[in-house]
């Protein structure tokens, strides 16, 4: 009878494969043609039981990198396995990868897992949240376009356009968007209420060139 795989049932069926480990100590610290190891599926699968088994039962090598240079705390997609890893297991942080990043780095890159970020870099999951900024900001007044740099009226009756490049105004969506109700009902309200006033602004300024003209 064949041996069931063992990165299958670290996925599916975690209770198994530790019966299995125990008859068979030393498939713990076997890697795959890749480097993959059980530790890497551990941590990938969200297994705490399994990852802890593997280190403190089997002395699996915590540090064990695959064929990137990346330990199983590159895998991680929960806070709880990230913690686990640092705190009680004592992997590396500091352990770089073949393309030069830090576990912290490279999850950071990936933007899938925000409660990660949040706990690698101390903060929480709403600070790491409100540095997509306007990113995910609900819709702004009509014809406008928002970035941290500019707020562009677009093409008028006239095909004119107005921009407003301003330090000030910058500073506060920089400002806002750091609030941490900045995705809420209130937050958008403000965010509106702040682009409405610069927009007042520019057609204020328009209509006082064009008087000037016509007087001209």
């Amino acid at each position: 009878m064949a041996q069931a795989n063992p990165y299958i049932l670290a996925a599916e069926n975690p209770a198994a494969l530790l019966t299995l480990l125990r008859a068979n100590p030393s498939i713990a610290s076997g890697q795959d043609g890749h480097g993959y190891s059980l530790l890497h599926a551990a941590a990938s699968y969200n297994q705490l039981d399994l990852l802890r088994a593997l280190v403190k039962e089997f002395n699996v090598n915590v540090n064990l990198t695959d064929e990137d240079g990346e330990t199983c705390l590159f895998v991680v997609e929960t806070p709880e396995i990230a913690q686990c890893l640092i705190e009680e297991l004592g992997v590396d942080r500091n352990i770089k990868n073949s393309d030069g990043l830090l576990a912290e780095e490279s999850i950071v890159n990936d933007g899938s897992f925000p409660a990660v970020v949040a706990y690698l870099q101390g903060r929480t999951v709403e600070a790491v949240e409100s540095n997509d900024m306007l990113h995910t900001a609900a819709p702004l007044p009509p014809n406008v376009t928002l970035n941290m740099s500019t707020v562009t009226e677009q093409a008028n009756a006239n095909g004119a356009e107005a921009e407003v490049v301003d330090s000030e105004f910058r500073r506060r969506i920089q400002e806002l968007a750091a609030k941490e109700n900045f995705h809420s009902d209130e937050g958008q309200r403000e965010l509106r209420a702040l682009v409405t006033d610069a927009l007042r602004d520019v057609n204020a300024e328009t209509q006082e060139k064009a008087m000037r003209r016509r007087v001209d």
